[in-house]
């Protein structure tokens, strides 16, 4: 018998840690797809160290919301037993991973833009969640290195691989602007000083895509139009199937272990 979905408690601090892990948690998903399949034996290894990296950041994130919430659920609830509405990562983790280009130009403005959050974050009144900084900032740092580098390789590279660069910079640029919006559920976070501020991130976000943009030859995407919804738990269709692949086993088999 499948298992049932189940119910979080609504809090302020459970919600702004269970976004972070949902971000970390999707994305490592959506590198693992590439195992066995990316376009080198070395990136293959590359990727799934990254996805490894993210989901070891979802755990402890999962981890510490348990405790939060205190109401017998795990890591593997959270993972395993929600349904997309019920999950609040940002749109721009969940997009498909589409050719290489795609995959490497996601990274690098998610990374870029988690690097400088987990460094900020090392200073929070939380010390649960400094802790968790701590150990997310070099691994962070490598993930951001790794994807800056393929941006520049590809952007400044063939005549096809600089266009497929562009043109996943441009469909994928549009889902940046959510990194940056504040919830009014963690505003009194902000100003308690538990979570970083995003006004104050993105001045390192827009130096590091300014100068790996124009390394790479890119052009970088001039609408101020943006995607949103993650947060607030309207998804695109995309994280529906991603769910349904990752939950499969747990949801069929209850209770089984490995």
């Amino acid at each position: 018998m499948a298992t049932t979905s189940i119910a979080v408690v609504d809090d302020r601090l459970f919600a702004a840690v269970l976004a972070r892990a949902d971000d970390a948690l999707i994305l490592g998903h959506r590198l693992s797809e590439w195992c066995g399949h990316a376009p080198m034996l070395e990136e293959d290894l590359a990727l799934a160290n990254i996805a490894l990296d993210l989901i070891g950041q979802a755990r402890l994130l999962y981890e510490y919301a348990a405790t939060i919430e205190n109401a017998g659920h795990t890591e593997d609830d959270y993972a395993y037993r929600r349904d997309p509405h019920q999950f609040r990562n940002i749109l721009l983790v969940e997009q498909p991973n589409g050719d290489f280009a795609h995959t490497i130009i996601r990274q690098y403005l998610y990374s870029a833009f988690a690097h400088a959050f987990w460094q900020a974050m090392t200073s929070s009144a939380d010390a649960a969640l400094a802790a968790i900084a701590a150990k997310s900032v070099p691994e962070s740092a490598y993930h951001l290195r790794h994807a800056a580098e393929w941006t520049i390789r590809l952007g400044d590279g063939t005549e096809e691989s600089h266009r497929r660069a562009q043109d996943a910079l441009d469909a994928l640029f549009p889902y940046t602007g959510e990194m940056f919006a504040i919830p009014e559920t963690e505003t009194d976070l902000i100003v308690g000083g538990i979570l970083a501020d995003p006004a104050t991130i993105r001045p390192a976000w827009t130096a590091s895509l300014d100068r790996i943009l124009a390394e790479a030859g890119l052009a970088k995407p001039q609408s101020t139009w943006m995607q949103s919804g993650g947060r607030r738990g309207r998804h695109s269709e995309h994280l529906g199937h991603l769910l349904a692949e990752m939950q499969i086993l747990p949801r069929s088999y209850p209770g089984a272990i490995w």
